[in-house]
């Protein structure tokens, strides 16, 4: 068991990293810094010599180069892979010490996870950003990052966790546990719809508490990509309807995390309502100064982060208040 635990922790970890560098490969725009998968203009890391960069940009002539957007996009790439090979490390590990069943089983789903997230990468660039595929693929990062968490949890199978009795709330943290997936998911498609600073005020939106919203645009899931959807096609009620949503999602999701935060407090899991209030406070902070000083990009991958260690604390109440 000290392997998978040791293995799944480190892949938890890099998975974090990914998720970084996802962010990174975004809000910098450069999504499509290759056009081509998985190699980049032909090449397999990316043209550096004046004739490389040549002969890239008589392959894919409506793709001017820039290697400011290549590089991000090739070293997400390498270190996305580098997480199929921590699991394929995990499935090994877990099939040769005869792990148990259920282990075994999440190390082998892990592995088939990440090889559809390498297809989603695949189809990101050759559907040339089309949201939901995007959408769908950040939000596959947190969700790898909660697998190998998940997997470390039953490996290590911590004892003082054992002391913590907090199965009477249950329903409440897996409500929790939903808002927040639905506020990640409203996050990436924020960010996939180029939607983050469409409301440049805060706590207003526009000027005014209910602006001017075009829903039915802002959440069509078949939008047409154009030659590619590079800094999006929406309309700006499209994109003020997006943040909107984000934003009330996050009132929503606070109140549910305050009601949990003081019910936690209240039994012998204090500090891990601490945590859970320092990270949402954090959280909320982070998406605040994201408006405010117009989408920095440290501040904006911090917002990301912070949301990942959200999902992690989150994971683990939820894990805690379902034990047997």
């Amino acid at each position: 068991m000290i392997n998978i635990r040791n293995i799944s922790l480190f892949g938890g970890l890099f998975a974090i990293v990914v998720i970084a560098l996802g962010a990174w490969t975004r809000l910098v725009d450069a999504g499509l810094g290759c056009p081509d998968w998985p190699g980049c203009y032909g090449f397999v890391t990316f043209p550096i010599t004046d004739s490389e960069i040549a002969l890239a940009e008589s392959r894919y002539p409506t793709f001017p180069y820039e290697i400011d957007k290549a590089i991000p996009e090739v070293v997400h790439r390498y270190f996305a892979a580098m997480l199929g090979l921590i699991a394929i490390f995990l499935v090994f590990f877990a099939i040769r010490y005869k792990v148990d069943s259920s282990l075994r089983n999440l190390s082998i789903f892990l592995l088939f996870f990440i090889c559809c997230q390498g297809l989603f990468g695949y189809l990101t660039v050759s559907l040339k950003l089309l949201p939901i595929i995007v959408t769908g693929h950040l939000f596959g990062g947190f969700i790898t990052l909660s697998l190998f968490f998940f997997i470390f949890l039953k490996a290590a199978d911590f004892r003082f966790l054992h002391y913590i009795d907090i199965r009477k709330y249950k329903y409440l943290a897996l409500a929790c546990l939903i808002v927040l997936l639905v506020q990640i998911f409203l996050g990436a498609w924020t960010s996939t719809n180029y939607a983050s600073l469409a409301c440049p005020d805060f706590p207003t939106c526009q000027g005014s508490y209910y602006p001017e919203m075009d829903f039915e645009s802002g959440f069509n899931l078949k939008q047409e990509v154009g030659p590619n959807y590079l800094y999006g096609l929406l309309e700006n009620p499209a994109r003020v309807a997006i943040h909107y949503s984000h934003r009330v999602t996050a009132l929503v999701l606070t109140f549910f995390m305050l009601i949990l935060i003081g019910c936690l407090w209240f039994t012998n899991a204090a500090p891990l309502s601490s945590t859970l209030g320092l990270v949402l406070l954090l959280q909320i902070s982070l998406g605040i100064m994201n408006v405010v000083y117009v989408l920095p990009l440290y501040i904006a991958i911090a917002h990301n982060l912070i949301a990942a260690m959200l999902l992690l604390v989150t994971l683990l109440v939820n894990y805690l208040a379902f034990k047997k």
